[in-house]
């Protein structure tokens, strides 16, 4: 089993894809990449200089001046913004209230997908997202699509919001999950859905040790 494989993991807002990447990584010694911290990126950019994520021209006239670089150090993940590690920051409501907008948009998408295609080129690398499956890494060995209960997934991202010292009301933290499911799984470039061959896995009720348990078997299995 000493071949290096991606592993593509795709679902919807808050069903644990991250968590889950990040444990197959570190038991594969593979590479981790979390893909909407991308566009989260994206999104913390036109924040911070009030820019409109639907003037699609405006967004587009920056992009040029955006540079994202990750770094997986001692084992954690962390996402650079024109050289300013903004890994914390973008996890916020306020991100999170148009990160579905930006990655909507065809040309983020592109570049993003472009520099994704490039991180996993030789392999090794376990990335999460929305569209890994079935546009970054179209022939990855294991494609994952990962789910659970709406309710189950927004509990799970208001106590993630309330450990970060950033709590938001429930209602809006539900709120914002199904708005972003609805323009996920709707967007008309790369929308949210699963990919051919992927293995469909419901977490509602698994703990994070029995979601790793299935996960590394499916791998290993391939590996074989």
């Amino acid at each position: 089993m000493n071949r290096k494989i991606n592993i593509a993991i795709d679902g919807h807002s808050s069903c644990g894809k991250s968590t889950l990447a990040k444990d197959l990584a570190k038991h594969f010694e593979y590479i981790y990449i979390d893909s909407g911290a991308m566009y989260r990126a994206v999104a913390y950019y036109l924040l911070e200089r009030d820019i409109d994520p639907s003037d699609h021209q405006k967004v587009i006239s920056v992009l040029g001046d955006i540079l994202i670089q990750i770094k997986n150090e001692g084992g954690k993940f962390r996402i650079l913004l024109n050289g300013r590690d903004i890994t914390e920051e973008i996890v916020s409501i306020r991100v999170s209230s148009i990160v579905s907008e930006v990655a909507a948009i065809s040309a983020v998408r592109k570049k993003l997908v472009g520099i994704q295609q490039e991180l996993g080129k030789d392999k090794g690398v376990v990335m999460d997202g929305r569209d890994i499956g079935t546009v970054v890494f179209p022939d990855a060995e294991v494609k994952l699509f990962i789910t659970a209960d709406p309710d189950i997934r927004a509990q799970r991202r208001f106590d993630e919001l309330v450990r970060k010292d950033m709590s938001t009301p429930f209602d809006e933290v539900k709120a914002n999950l199904l708005h972003r499911d609805h323009i996920d799984s709707t967007r008309e470039d790369s929308p949210l859905k699963m990919a051919e061959g992927a293995i469909l896995i419901d977490n509602s009720f698994m703990d994070r040790e029995e979601q790793l348990f299935i996960s590394s078997k499916i791998v290993e299995e391939k590996l074989r």
